[in-house]
Order: structure tokens, then sequence, then C-alpha cells
């Protein structure tokens, strides 16, 4: 038998009756086509056809105000959106500008968060690890979950009243489902063996959850933390129907029964940046706390 060897030699051989063989070893086989995996590679990445929806999107919105497809009472154009925007900037719109609106909406739902991760975290907690707090705390959030907060807003008015309590109330139970289920699927998610070796090292049960599953879990509770700010955002315009005067959620209601459009529109843009913003935010974070979150 001869053997040669190199990338992408064969090796040849005789097969029982007599006939030679080769074997092809390397990173390549000649005998495959290699057209078929420069068609597995999409032309386009998915970046590119983001940028060319959104254009479309917005020159699709273009030329109907331009050609007035829409009444401009429903369809504003897009320089009267950026128009309207700065006038509110500076001049204000119900008595307060965009700024003080924008502090009023984020202050609701940080305050809500703090509630939401307060409540939720424990929870979450509990129900990984006990049978007895599984027992407890998953019928409630079942029960509170799919429930939209406009269905629980006039229980909340007639417990709380309509002071400043009520609306962080309704944005903090929107917030809590989503932190205590994703803080309890990362705790399921502990690798056993790193508890059985804390255990066998010593630590009680608190430091096992201190110092084992709570890092571990962290990863999950921060994407639990991403979908309840998503909710606690969907949440605010609902809020803010509660005797406000200031922040995102009042301003467009108040522009929507006016049929001042082009605020609304203006409104809708800016809690969509400010969602993007704190979501690009909260990533910064995850690879900064958990730079190792899926590598084990």
């Amino acid at each position: 038998m001869t053997l040669t060897t190199g990338r992408e030699l064969p090796i040849t051989g005789l097969r029982p009756t007599g006939e030679p063989v080769a074997v092809w070893i390397g990173d390549a086989d000649p005998t495959q086509d290699q057209s078929n995996q420069l068609r597995l590679r999409p032309p386009v990445s998915a970046r590119t056809v983001s940028f060319i929806t959104v254009a479309a999107l917005l020159l699709a919105w273009s030329l109907a105000a331009h050609l007035q497809l829409v009444s401009p009472v429903f369809l504003p154009s897009q320089y009267a959106v950026a128009a309207k925007l700065v006038s509110v900037a500076q001049n204000g719109f119900v008595d307060a500008t965009l700024l003080q609106h924008l502090a009023a909406s984020l202050g609701r739902v940080f305050a809500a968060l703090v509630v939401a991760l307060a409540v939720g975290i424990p929870v979450g907690i509990a129900i990984g690890v006990s049978v007895v707090g599984r027992g407890i705390f998953d019928p409630i959030l079942e029960f509170l979950r799919p429930i939209p907060p406009l269905a629980y807003l006039p229980l909340v008015i007639i417990w709380f009243g309509i002071g400043e309590p009520s609306k962080i109330l309704v944005i903090a139970i929107a917030m809590i489902a989503p932190i205590a289920l994703s803080a309890a699927s990362g705790v399921r998610g502990v690798s056993q063996e790193r508890v059985n070796a804390a255990r066998a090292l010593g630590a009680s049960r608190a430091q096992v959850i201190r110092h084992v599953i709570l890092p571990s879990s962290l990863p999950s509770i921060l994407t639990g933390l991403r979908i309840a700010l998503g909710a606690g955002w969907t949440t605010l315009v609902a809020a803010e129907l509660i005797a406000a005067t200031r922040g995102l959620g009042f301003m467009i209601q108040s522009a929507a029964q006016f049929l001042v459009t082009d605020v609304v529109i203006m409104g809708i843009f800016v809690i969509a940046g400010v969602a993007f913003v704190l979501e690009f935010v909260i990533r910064r974070l995850e690879a900064a706390l958990v730079p190792w979150a899926g590598r084990d």
C-alpha cells in the first residue's frame, strides 16, 4: 500500500479484490459540489434587508402624504411630524414640554421597575428552588400574566385612588410576571454539579442561593428585565389615563382627543426611540455583567 500525505491528497490502497481505492483527507472533498456551499450563503445581510424595509416604509409614507392619498388629518407628512417635535420640545403641549413629559414617563416606568425587581426576583427564586414556593406563586403569576392592564385598572383606582402610586402599580404588575418567570427559568437551569460542589464545601442554603444560584440565573433575569421594560412601556399609556397631567401617554391621549395626529405620531416615535435606547443599554449591561453567558 502506498501512503501519500499532504493537504487534500489521496491515500491509495487496494480493496480485497485488488482494485485501487483513494480516500481524500483535508478540508474539501473533490467529489462534492462546492457550488452548493456557495448557494447557502445569503446574498445580503439582515441589516441590509432591515434598512431597505424601513426606507421603503418611509418612502411609502412620504408619497402618500405628498400625493394626499390620505387626508393630512389622519396621516400628516414627515416634515409636519418633525416640525411638531421641535415645537413641542420648545413650546410644550398640554402645559408641559416634551422633556417634562418624557421625564414623568421615565420616572413612572423606572419606579415600577424597581418594585417589579424587588418582588419578581425573590418570587422567581422561590418558584425555582422550592415546591412550596412554586405551589404558592405559580397560580398567581399565571392568573395575572394574561390579563391586560386595562382590565384591572378600574380595580386599582378603587383600591388606591387616582394618585401616582396607582400609575406605578399598574405598570409594576405588568412587569412582575416576565421577571419572575425568567428568574424561575434561570434557577431551574443552574447546573446541579455547581450546587453539589458548594454544599460539599459546607455552604448553607442561603449561601448556595446567593453565591451559586443567583449569579448563574443572572442572564435569564436580564432577559426578563428586557421583556419587562417592553411590557412597562406598553402599559404606560393605560397607566397615564389615571388623572395624569404629564407623560408621553397622557400627551398622546390628549392629542388623540383633538385629532392632533402629528403629535400622536411624534409621541409614538419618541416612545419607540426611548425603548430602543433602553434595549441597547440593557444589552451592553448584559455583556458587561455576564460575558460568560452561553459559553458554558
